[in-house]
């Protein structure tokens, strides 16, 4: 995320400036006809639905369902906050838009690595290898961004930390947290999907008194 920072503008860095552009140039001159097909705005979803799959398998991870749901809803929230207002703070343009200034950090990436960090967490440890899958899916999300020329490289890196952090912070802090609802409310609630027209999709909480 610091790397990201001080490649911002030369006025920070301007070894770093330059070296994120000349990487992008790099990248254009060797994958320069590279199309992903929108294919980068699904794979940022899939260490989640992997998790949610595993669960509805019967396979018990480190939180119940409505635990790791409440996680991925704060976690989510929080990690939105965190982009949208250093995009605003930012306005670095795009390389492949200079009237686009939304391009540091790439919240496609930081979607990607808060869900394979929660993937991670929820079943990193009884199955490692969905860890690393869930870590490969990101990392290629974010590999897809740079070389679409939709980011800098510099953009990918701070929103892979930028998710994992999300992710992190609000696991730890959910017991805590949990603990300050009063007793039995946690047995109240039911999160359940929804769906909208034209793909829309979100989750609707319910609590019984």
């Amino acid at each position: 995320m610091g790397v990201g920072v001080l490649a911002h503008s030369p006025r920070f860095n301007q070894t770093l400036y330059e070296a994120k552009r000349e990487m992008q140039a790099e990248t254009r001159e060797i994958f320069g006809g590279f199309n992903s097909h929108g294919i980068d705005d699904y794979t940022r979803h899939v260490p989640l639905a992997v998790a949610y799959g595993l669960m509805a398998t019967g396979h018990r991870g480190e939180r119940t369902a409505l635990g790791f749901t409440l996680i991925y809803l704060a976690a989510h929230e929080l990690d939105a906050g965190v982009v949208s207002n250093l995009k605003r703070i930012t306005a670095e343009a795009r390389p492949n838009n200079a009237n686009d200034l939304t391009s540091f950090p790439s919240s496609h990436t930081s979607q990607a690595f808060l869900t394979a960090t929660l993937l991670h967490e929820q079943y990193g440890r009884q199955y490692p290898w969905v860890s690393v899958s869930g870590y490969a899916v990101a990392a290629a999300t974010g590999a897809m961004r740079v070389l679409g020329n939709k980011h800098w490289a510099t953009d990918v890196l701070a929103g892979a930390g930028i998710g994992f952090l999300s992710a992190e912070t609000v696991w730890h802090l959910y017991p805590v947290l949990t603990r300050l609802l009063p007793k039995g409310v946690a047995h109240k609630l039911l999160v359940m999907p929804t769906y909208a027209a034209g793909g829309g999709t979100g989750f609707a909480l319910a609590y019984q008194p």
